[in-house]
């Protein structure tokens, strides 16, 4: 039954609503101080994330892959697109599907990875808000729980990978709630048993997340009241493993748990990813993956890697951070273990505790100056002011060297576009390349080629060419039963491993190229027939256009200046173009315009004729006549204009009409 009061008219007032209405009120009344700086700070975190996120950084592979397994369990109806074989645990990308569900994001976006880039601006604003609310349990003003956001949402090297569709930034925010639930001030067992759940949650959205498992111990037996310590730590020790427990009953119930015969199982995904998998060297090798990784970190913001380090061992001297800096210096030095496999997102996870104790720290440093600091420890005031202003000048100095490095960053972030190679390469496919084809390709694209039209089982991650059992069937002459290999910087490095790319690769010719250096993307037509083959026939077919060519320049009822009439002698038209042009000049003169690659097109034949005839009658006829030619020669389109007519052609086999094997 409702409670209810009654007023001094005797009429009754109900209680739970009053109640809700007033303690909503109180609530916003009590926290109005914090809000007002963490708002601002969610703001730009928010504004930040999402500004040009579709632009900048390029799409890479992995981000592809967590798109895909997310559009799979929306639009398929299962947990990924290819043979789910346990690399990671599936409820990181179910969550990105959920969002994506929820908020339609796939059909707001022309490309798929756009939307779960948006899932990410989600996932990086919940773990601002939080990161706001560890600080403040940790007992920082709020003015510093505002900079350790702003640090966390600003640092290029946080933006380059919050933006990028990582599992690990799912991940972030359920353990950052672990913290923020295991200082619970009140209700200890529902704190703990929250914390837990938290944390079993994360570790399911990312396995390496275990490794905060201790320092959330840690921080639970120093808080835990004595007379119920045991029973806390063991109801919440009970919550993570039941919820471990549910990856290990999913394996179980689809008899996946244990190795067998032609199938996966979750034993071998957990041996690849602590033992058999290829490890990724020393940080300090130059030639290692994991220097390439610790590389590309240190380039994007060398201030806050070293402050952030820094701040670590300061806040192992500092009780309250104590475990959180432990943390952080473990994290650190995990990945310098040897033979050890180190991920690149590995560094999201260092991210919001490197800020927080950049903040804190400050803040204590700030408190030993000012003689405010209560905290207990047996150094005078003197060397306690001492060294707050030995800190607080190192972090001025970083903030000094930082803002201009963080400005130059950011601009590239909000104003670059690094994905257009990508963008056009997809769409050049999607507009010349037949959906019969089947297409060897990053996964960044997989999504949108199958929405484009292609056929699911002709849409290859080439990852799993050689390594799923079910795309080795469909394919049992490997590359040589592939169409087109469209190559990223992801498939020229990732893809080094499988002797099937490697000859894909090897045995294909460019037709059409996008960007410059790691941000080229190459459209690439296989030769089955192998690349001497394939080699002899593209220089046959230029020879032969050669000689049509200057057949065609000399005829007098070709009107082109001398520039254009040498591209006709260099065999650089397309045939078909030229055998058009030749039925076209029998009848009456014409004009020709000095040929132009189309976009991504150059080095390629010539499949775009400008052609201006004497009025508009002379090209009406001559519209007539080549869309009277046979299949083989009559183009994919014909815009007139006037007098003026665009002709073109479809792309053809290079090994008919490419000018070179590049």
């Amino acid at each position: 039954m409702t409670a209810s009061i009654t007023n001094t008219t005797g009429i009754p007032i109900r209680g739970a609503v009053a109640g809700q209405r007033s303690g909503v009120g109180a609530w916003f009344r009590r926290h109005a101080a914090s809000l007002g700086w963490l708002l601002p700070v969610l703001a730009v975190t928010v504004v930040v994330q999402a500004w040009n996120m579709s632009g900048t950084p390029q799409r890479i592979d992995d981000e592809g892959t967590y798109t895909a397994q997310a559009w799979a369990i929306a639009h398929l109806g299962e947990i990924t697109h290819y043979t789910y074989w346990y690399d990671h645990p599936p409820l990181g990308w179910i969550q990105i599907a959920g969002y994506t569900s929820l908020t339609g994001a796939f059909a707001r976006y022309p490309f798929a990875v756009e939307a779960a880039r948006e899932a990410m601006v989600f996932f990086a604003a919940v773990s601002s808000i939080l990161l706001f609310v560890l600080a403040r349990r940790l007992g920082t003003g709020r003015a510093t729980a505002a900079v350790a956001g702003l640090v966390f949402a600003l640092s290029p090297l946080a933006l380059q990978y919050h933006r990028t569709v990582y599992i690990d930034n799912v991940a972030t925010p359920w353990l950052l709630a672990a913290f923020v639930l295991v200082l619970s001030r009140r209700q200890q067992l529902a704190g703990f048993a929250g914390a837990a759940a938290c944390l079993g949650i994360a570790v399911l959205s990312k396995e390496t997340y275990l490794l905060a498992l201790p320092f959330l111990i840690w921080i639970a037996v120093r808080r835990a009241d004595k007379s119920t310590r045991r029973y806390t730590l063991s109801v919440a020790g009970a919550v993570l493993a039941v919820i471990g427990g549910g990856y290990l009953l999913l394996a179980a119930v689809k008899g996946e748990l244990l190795p067998g015969t032609g199938r996966v199982s979750l034993f071998e995904g957990i041996t690849y990813q602590l033992g058999s998998r290829a490890a990724s060297g020393s940080v300090f090798d130059s030639g290692s993956l994991a220097n390439e990784a610790a590389s590309q970190w240190w380039a994007l913001d060398p201030v806050f890697i070293v402050l952030g380090s820094v701040a670590a061992v300061v806040g192992l001297f500092l009780r309250r951070v104590r475990p959180i800096a432990a943390m952080l210096v473990f994290l650190l030095l995990f990945m310098f273990r040897p033979n050890g496999y180190l991920p690149v997102p590995y560094v999201i996870m260092l991210i919001p505790f490197a800020a927080l104790l950049v903040a804190y720290t400050a803040e204590r440093a700030v408190l030993a100056i000012a003689g405010r600091t209560r905290t207990r420890t047996r150094l005078g005031g003197a060397t306690r002011r001492g060294l707050g202003i030995t800190w607080l000048a190192v972090t001025t100095a970083a903030l000094v060297v930082a803002v201009p490095l963080w400005g130059g960053q950011l601009r590239g972030f909000v104003l670059g576009n690094l994905d257009l190679p990508m963008q056009q390469a997809e769409e050049w496919v999607g507009d010349n390349v037949p959906k019969s084809s089947r297409l060897l390709v990053d996964d960044a694209m997989w999504v949108d080629l199958v929405q484009d039209g292609f056929a699911r089982n002709n849409v290859v991650w080439y990852y799993k060419l050689d390594t799923d059992a079910a795309v080795e069937r469909q394919s049992p002459n490997g590359w040589k039963d592939s169409d087109y290999v469209v190559t990223t910087d992801s498939m020229r490095t990732g893809g080094n491993s499988s002797s099937d790319i490697r000859q894909a690769i090897e045995n294909s010719t460019s037709v059409a190229a996008f960007g410059t250096g790691n941000q080229r993307v190459d459209v690439r037509r296989i030769h089955s027939e192998g690349r001497s083959a394939a080699a002899e026939a593209i220089t046959a077919a230029s020879n032969g256009r050669k000689a049509m060519g200057t057949e065609l320049a000399a005829n007098p009822s070709l009107r082109a200046d001398g520039g254009t009439k040498s591209q006709f002698r260099a065999g650089q038209v397309d045939s078909r173009a030229m055998i058009a042009l030749g039925q076209v000049l029998a009848d009456r003169a014409i004009s020709v315009d000095r040929f132009t690659p189309l976009e991504g097109e150059t080095g390629q034949p010539f499949r775009r004729v400008v052609l201006d005839a004497s009025d508009a009658s002379a090209a009406a006829r001559i519209a007539a006549t080549l869309d009277a030619m046979s299949d083989a020669f009559r183009p994919a389109s014909v815009e007139r204009d006037g007098s003026e007519l665009t002709v073109t052609y479809t792309p053809a086999d290079p090994t008919t009409t490419a000018t070179s094997a590049s």
